[in-house]
């Protein structure tokens, strides 16, 4: 039995060249170029457009700030324990952070805190799986496979949108 034909491309996005990978069950993976853990495209791998218009549609519109959330079918491969996790990630609100003690507890395994900051750091999907909002315990901003000044930037993004659609506070 043949696996099924894995897709790519390389797209120069508003957070720089990102390389996107497919496969007939969604999106398998975010890469970042030019950062530690970038892999190229493996042989075999068909080089391709089409399949990620409506990633590439939904990534501009939150690097523009009007989404909140994405809408492209997954399939990162990963462990039943990383699938968890990111699957964690997936539910931390737009805007917000926690630390990696905090995700463990909400998995139920709050004892598993390297493990969860080892399965966040494997994050196939950045961005759309948002590994970048969790922190370390002291509010630190700590490992991002895009680089520390990406997560800055996505934070930043999030958080200045979400203050434009907070309610304001009266002041009388």
């Amino acid at each position: 039995m043949s696996e099924a034909p894995i897709s790519y491309y390389n797209w120069m996005s508003s957070m720089g060249k990102l390389l996107l990978v497919c496969d007939a069950a969604g999106l398998r993976a975010i890469r970042f170029e030019g950062r530690e853990k970038f892999s190229p495209p493996q042989p075999g791998w068909r080089y391709e457009d089409e399949p990620f218009r409506e990633v590439m549609k939904q990534l501009e519109e939150y690097f523009a700030g009007d989404r909140v959330a994405f809408n492209v079918p997954l399939a990162p491969p990963g462990t039943s324990f990383q699938l968890q996790v990111w699957e964690a990630l997936q539910k931390i609100p737009y805007g917000e952070t926690l630390s990696y003690a905090e995700l463990a507890r909400r998995i139920d395994k709050p004892r598993a805190v390297r493990a969860v900051g080892a399965a966040n750091g494997a994050n196939p999907i950045p961005i759309i799986i948002p590994c970048h909002r969790v922190i370390g315990s002291n509010g630190s901003l700590v490992g991002y496979g895009g680089g520390l000044d990406i997560k800055k930037t996505l934070l930043a993004l999030e958080q200045e949108q979400r203050a434009k659609t907070l309610p304001q506070a009266s002041l009388f």
